[in-house]
């Protein structure tokens, strides 16, 4: 499951299993990427608390099923496919639309913004996000300007930042780690967006 050494739930005592507790699916089941983290557990709760405000918080006015179609394709750039099932899963339920959600993971798996079932707007997300994520160097003034005369507000473009940048960080993690999808139940996502502080996972 990781080239690290990880303590388990039924292991885990103090301030370890307070936090398991708070981010666990049906059966105790804690997600392979928290569990990354249980030699130190200061570091689950920082990337625990990112990941709700950047993904799951009620200000965000982004969908949140595109903000999970922005994951895949940054977890899919960076070769992450763990982060890849666990967010085209949490996509493909919050579309509710099998065949387009089907179609847009074709068209990332091939690299092909164009061919992504988005409109014109949503597609220049996906740009900045490419950019942002292959050549974080290279960017400038001009690539937030696209996505302003794509229609995007300046709040939302700091979403699809936020959002690309996260999932850079959580494709490291994983990757760095040697963490995979045994044992974990794919899919699950803190679905409470009222409260920030509600890690729960169903």
């Amino acid at each position: 499951m990781a080239w690290i050494k990880t303590i388990p739930f039924d292991a885990a005592t103090g301030k370890l299993r307070d936090l398991y507790r708070r981010v666990t699916g049906p059966g105790n089941n804690v997600d392979n990427i928290m569990m990354m983290h249980s030699l130190r557990p200061h570091t689950m709760e920082a990337h625990m608390a990112v990941y709700k405000y950047v993904l799951h918080h009620r200000d965000n006015t982004i969908p949140k099923w595109f903000l999970e179609a922005i994951g895949v394709w940054v977890s899919h750039l960076n070769g992450c496919g763990y982060c890849v099932e666990h967010h085209f899963a949490g996509m493909k339920r919050l579309m509710r639309d099998d065949a387009r959600s089907d179609a847009l993971r074709a068209a990332i798996t091939a690299d092909d913004v164009p061919a992504m079932p988005l409109n014109a707007r949503e597609q220049a997300a996906m740009r900045y996000a490419e950019r942002l994520t292959r050549a974080p160097q290279d960017m400038a003034e001009t690539d937030v300007q696209a996505l302003r005369m794509a229609g995007w507000d300046d709040g939302e473009i700091l979403e699809i930042n936020q959002v690309t940048s996260y999932f850079c960080y959580a494709n490291r993690t994983v990757l760095g780690l040697g963490c995979s999808t045994e044992g974990d139940i794919i899919g699950l996502s803190p679905n409470n967006n009222d409260d920030p502080d509600d890690w729960n996972h169903a």
